[in-house]
């Protein structure tokens, strides 16, 4: 079986960190089943990318998402980038990268340990036993990431 490309987004924050975490367990299942399973090939994105080439998303980035099988992406932006125009901050690559590769839902796994259980704020009846998944559209509002724009209207921002 051939080994599946993986693009390698970082990203900033405690993106770098998390990613580092889910590489290493990449790298633990290829020694556990004894052959090579991932290629992975790393390129910057969000405030990492802005701060080196002035862009949240290069097209050498984007280049290598299309190109590979799946993207491992850490979080992006931050409060160092939030005085940047709209056009380049870094939340804009994560939706260049949805428009680009024709995502359209996030998928979020709720499922709650028994060790965990009495951590939850909820009452033990209420958490016990979840194992659910949200799916979470991208396509409309503020997902879309279609600007449309800052409107003053009697000195208050609308």
């Amino acid at each position: 079986m051939a080994a599946k490309k993986i693009c390698v987004f970082p990203g900033d924050g405690i993106g770098p960190e998390v990613v580092r975490e889910a590489l290493a367990v990449l790298r633990t299942v290829e020694k556990v089943s004894g052959e090579r399973r991932f290629e992975t090939e790393e390129e910057l994105l969000g405030g990492a990318s802005y701060d080196v080439y002035a862009v949240p998303m290069t097209d050498k980035a984007l280049a290598l998402a299309k190109g590979s099988d799946a993207v491992l992406l850490g979080a992006v932006g931050g409060p160092k980038w939030d005085v940047l125009p709209f056009g380049v901050r870094p939340e804009r690559a994560l939706l260049g990268l949805r428009k680009n590769l024709g995502l359209f839902a996030n998928l979020r796994p709720a499922v709650v340990f028994a060790p965990l259980i009495d951590a939850s704020p909820l009452r033990r009846e209420l958490v016990e036993g979840i194992d659910l998944m949200v799916v979470r559209e991208l396509t409309g509002g503020i997902y879309s990431g279609e600007h449309r724009g800052v409107r003053v209207i009697d000195g208050v921002q609308t």
